[in-house]
């Protein structure tokens, strides 16, 4: 009697193919990506969203610098990544902020959340909106105030939790025409640019669209005017929701690889998202509903791991 040895073959989840991107490469995309959302928040909130802009993408880019050196890591400011984060950032941020407070929010992005957990990948939630909700809780006052020359009344999503969806424009709500963060107001600018991202490869639909249509189910059904078309499009272009559905949720180190785990991972968000929206103190929760999200990302891998192929057990035959 002989025995058959057990082989095993090491066999990662797919896809199995071969690309020429590189990280910076990608990195790029989702920054050209972003550029309809960033011009038109420039131009709708004026000079001082330009240097916030660019004072919160340097704040990333010199922490990041900084802390490679200090550790004698190789620089990996040229992979774009920490650029793609004080973008994020700034765009998640109103633009009467003082400048020192986005600095320092850039500075936390980096150093705590992305590379003290090892750098880009090894990241346990997105280093954007880590700070961004480090940010609300730092300094409230402040990341809720929208009030500026332009713009006097409340935010969209503060009206309607006021109740005053009937003195909403939801025309200007698509186009951006409205108060909130520097990126989140205009519809359009957001889509165009996921619009590419889809195109070139660098996102699918998969998560924002199990996003989208989990929290639009949830709005219609236990929302405060339910089946009311006019206040889901008021709650869909109305705060972050579609720059956190197509720029955030997506982030590759920080959602599922899966499948299934995507579909699981966006129904996650869109639930949340409309649990803190409806029922919470705060009118967005777009960024707590996502980090919420990146923490249950290894179980929701592991429970949708396809099973492998390759794998020979153990068997004996005899001669």
């Amino acid at each position: 009697m002989s025995d058959i040895k057990e082989s095993t073959y090491q066999v990662s989840s797919s896809p199995h193919v071969r690309a020429n991107d590189t990280t910076g490469k990608i990195m790029l995309y989702v920054i050209i990506g972003l550029l309809p959302t960033t011009l038109f928040g420039i131009y709708n909130f004026g000079i001082r969203a330009l240097l916030l802009i660019a004072v919160t993408i340097l704040t990333c880019m010199v922490s990041e610098w900084c802390f490679d050196k200090i550790v004698h890591k190789k620089n990996t400011v040229k992979d774009l990544s920490c650029v793609v984060t004080g973008l994020l950032l700034a765009l998640n941020l109103p633009v009467t902020l003082p400048v020192w407070e986005a600095v320092i929010g850039g500075v936390f992005a980096i150093i705590i959340v992305k590379m003290l957990f090892g750098g880009l990948g090894q990241n346990f939630m997105n280093p954007a909106l880590g700070a961004r909700c480090f940010m609300l809780i730092a300094f409230a006052a402040d990341m809720t105030k929208f009030t500026t020359d332009t713009y006097t009344g409340p935010t969209p999503l503060a009206s309607i939790r006021n109740g005053g969806l009937d003195d909403l424009n939801t025309f200007n709500m698509v186009i951006g025409k409205t108060a909130g963060t520097i990126g989140e107001t205009s519809t359009v600018a957001i889509v165009l640019g996921a619009i590419f991202l889809i195109l070139v490869g660098v996102i699918d639909l998969t998560i924002p669209a199990s996003y989208i249509i989990t929290f639009s189910a949830f709005i219609m059904i236990l929302g405060k005017n339910p089946m009311n078309v006019n206040y889901l499009v008021a709650e869909l272009c109305g705060g972050g929701l579609m720059l956190g559905a197509f720029f955030m949720a997506t982030d590759y180190a920080t959602s599922p690889i899966t499948p299934k785990g995507k579909i699981i991972f966006g129904i996650c968000c869109g639930i949340l998202t409309g649990v803190f929206r409806c029922f919470g103190a705060n009118a967005e929760g777009v960024s707590f509903a996502i980090i919420l999200s990146n923490l249950f990302v290894p179980i929701i891998e592991d429970l949708t791991i396809p099973k492998p192929f390759g794998h020979v057990k153990e068997a004996k035959k005899d001669e």
